[in-house]
C-alpha cells in the first residue's frame, strides 16, 4: 500500500503544523472533549470539535462553551455551522478567543434540522451565499479557515469543485470532501473518485472523507482521490483509536494504548464514561454517554444479554452502570487482542 505511507507525513494548514494526515471528523454529539482527547492520544493527526451552531454561540447559549473550550491538545480546531454571516463571524471570533488554532466551516452536514435552517450542506445550493459566510469568517479571524463539504446537494448539482475553488480564492486553507451528496445522506458507497475533481480544482490541501475505517481503505481512497489526507468519522463508533491505528500503519509502527482483552476494555470504557460525567455533570452525562456505551457493547460485547444491556443503557446510577460493564466484559469468552482488530 504505497499510498498509505503519505499519511504518516506532517501537513501544514495555513502555518499550523499537523503531525500526520489521518484526522478525526467532527461529529455532532460525539467528538466532545473526552472523545477528542482519546483519539489524539491514540495518534490521530488532527481532531475536530463537534459542530457548534454559530448563532447560539454568538448569543451565549448554554452548552456552547463546552464545545469550543480548549482541551489542552496541541491543535484546537473548532467547526462552526450557520447561515448568517454576522453570526459566523462572531462565532469565529469567540472560538479564536478561546484558543482555536483553526476554524472549520460546516457545509456538509446532511441532517434535516441543519439543512432545514439553510445551513450545512444546504449551503451548496447557493454558492454565492456560501461564499459570503466563508468571507465573513476569513475576515473575522487571523487563524486558518477550512471548509468541509459534500459532493453537492444531489447528483444533478455536483458543484464541490466550484465551491472549493471559490473558497480557496476567498482565503480558505484546506477543504474536506465527503464522497456523497446531501441527498444520499450515508446510503450507498462514497464516491472516492469524485473527490479527485476537487483536488484538480485547487492548490490547497484536500482531505478525503467517507467510508474509511482501515489502512487498506485509506490507501484506496488516497489512490482514487489523489487527496492529501483522510478524515474518518463513523468508523470511530466504539473505537476512538481507529484514526490512530491507520496513522500507525502508515508509519510502519505498532499502535500502543489500545485496550487488549476484556478487562482492559472495561477499564477503558469506564474511564471514558467517568470523563463524560465529569464534563457534563451526572444527569446530563449519563444521557450523553449512553450512545457511546451502546457502540462499545455492539462492537466488543455483542453477546451481552438483552437484560444486562438494557440495565447498562437505562440506569441512572453510575455505580450500577460500572458494575454492569464489568459483568458484560467478564462474560466475554475467548476474547481476542483488540489491537489485531483495530
Amino acid at each position: 500500500m504505497p499510498e498509505l505511507t503519505k499519511l504518516a507525513l506532517p501537513l501544514d494548514i495555513g502555518g499550523v503544523s499537523i503531525r500526520n494526515r489521518v484526522f478525526l471528523a467532527p461529529m455532532s454529539g460525539i467528538t466532545d472533549e473526552p472523545f477528542r482527547q482519546r483519539a489524539h492520544r491514540h495518534g490521530a493527526g488532527l481532531v475536530v470539535s463537534e459542530m457548534v451552531a454559530s448563532g447560539e454561540l454568538a448569543k451565549g447559549r448554554a452548552g456552547c462553551d463546552l464545545r469550543i473550550r480548549h482541551s489542552g491538545l496541541p491543535v484546537h480546531m473548532v467547526q462552526l455551522a450557520g447561515r448568517e454571516a454576522a453570526h459566523m463571524a462572531e462565532g469565529a471570533r469567540i472560538a479564536a478567543g478561546e484558543g482555536a488554532d483553526i476554524i472549520d466551516v460546516n457545509m456538509g452536514c446532511p441532517a434535516k434540522k441543519v439543512t432545514g435552517g439553510y445551513a450545512g450542506s444546504a449551503l451548496m445550493r447557493d454558492l454565492d451565499h456560501a461564499l459570503s459566510l466563508i468571507e465573513a469568517v476569513v475576515g473575522a479571524v487571523e487563524v486558518p479557515v477550512t471548509v468541509k463539504m459534500r459532493l453537492g446537494w444531489d447528483e444533478s448539482a455536483l458543484n464541490a469543485p466550484m465551491l472549493a475553488r471559490r473558497a480557496e480564492q476567498a482565503g480558505v486553507r484546506m477543504v474536506t470532501v465527503h464522497g456523497r451528496t446531501r441527498c444520499q445522506f450515508y446510503q450507498g458507497k462514497a464516491d472516492w473518485r469524485a473527490i479527485a475533481r476537487v483536488k484538480e480544482a485547487v492548490s490547497i490541501p484536500v482531505v478525503a472523507n467517507g467510508d474509511v475505517g482501515s489502512p487498506a481503505e485509506a490507501a484506496v481512497i488516497l489512490e482514487q482521490s489523489g487527496a492529501d489526507a483522510v478524515m474518518i468519522g463513523r468508523a470511530h463508533y466504539g473505537a476512538p483509536w481507529i484514526a490512530g491505528s491507520i496513522a500507525a500503519a502508515a508509519a510502519g509502527e505498532t499502535m500502543s494504548g489500545v485496550p487488549a482483552g476484556p478487562q482492559a476494555l472495561a477499564d477503558y470504557i469506564i474511564a471514558h464514561h467517568a470523563d463524560m460525567l465529569s464534563l457534563y455533570g451526572i444527569e446530563s452525562g449519563l444521557r450523553q454517554a449512553r450512545k457511546h456505551l451502546g457502540w462499545y457493547l455492539d462492537r466488543h460485547a455483542a453477546g451481552v444479554s438483552p437484560e444486562l444491556r438494557k440495565r447498562i443503557l437505562t440506569s441512572f446510577v453510575p455505580d450500577e452502570i460500572v458494575g454492569g460493564l464489568r459483568q458484560a466484559f467478564a462474560d466475554i469468552a475467548g476474547a481476542t487482542d483488540l489491537r489485531s482488530a483495530a
